[in-house]
């Protein structure tokens, strides 16, 4: 039997599929998980999740969040997820340039703390996702 995981963002479900093996990025590192894992509770770093099935990989950029293992269930509630593959690099730099304009003006103007807090959340997000997809080492 495979590992069953789902990814679940306040969007709603990105990904539910089998895998082989997952590796999640927590708060205290990667975390490989195969079958049989003993249960888990983690909270999630911004990170790369990793699956592989039948010996390809797909990799999942996720945010913070937690991850439950139950048996051969793997359940990753984070604040935002993307396909690496699905990562166009020239839209996560216009996004970083509008984010970062908001954050200045934010602060600026002394926005509520709770509002910067999620503009510079989506900031690191969007760097990771440059990371994740190689395009991080030009800046």
């Amino acid at each position: 039997m495979a590992l069953r995981i789902q990814i679940v963002t306040p969007e709603g479900t990105l990904l539910d599929k089998e895998a082989d093996t997952v590796v999640l990025p927590t708060a205290n590192g990667d975390t490989g998980i195969l079958e049989g894992h003993i249960p888990l509770i983690t909270q999630l770093k911004r990170g790369q999740l990793v699956l592989e099935t039948n010996g390809k990989e797909e990799q999942i950029a996720v945010d913070d969040g937690f991850a439950e293992v139950i048996g051969n269930h793997i359940a990753v509630l984070t604040e935002d997820a993307i396909d690496v593959d699905d990562i166009d690099l020239s839209a996560v730099e216009e996004a970083k340039k509008r984010a970062q304009a908001a954050y200045e003006e934010a602060k600026d103007n002394e926005i509520d703390p709770d509002e910067l807090l999620k503009l510079d959340q989506k900031l690191q997000f969007l760097t990771m996702q440059e990371l994740v997809k190689g395009g991080g080492e030009k800046h």
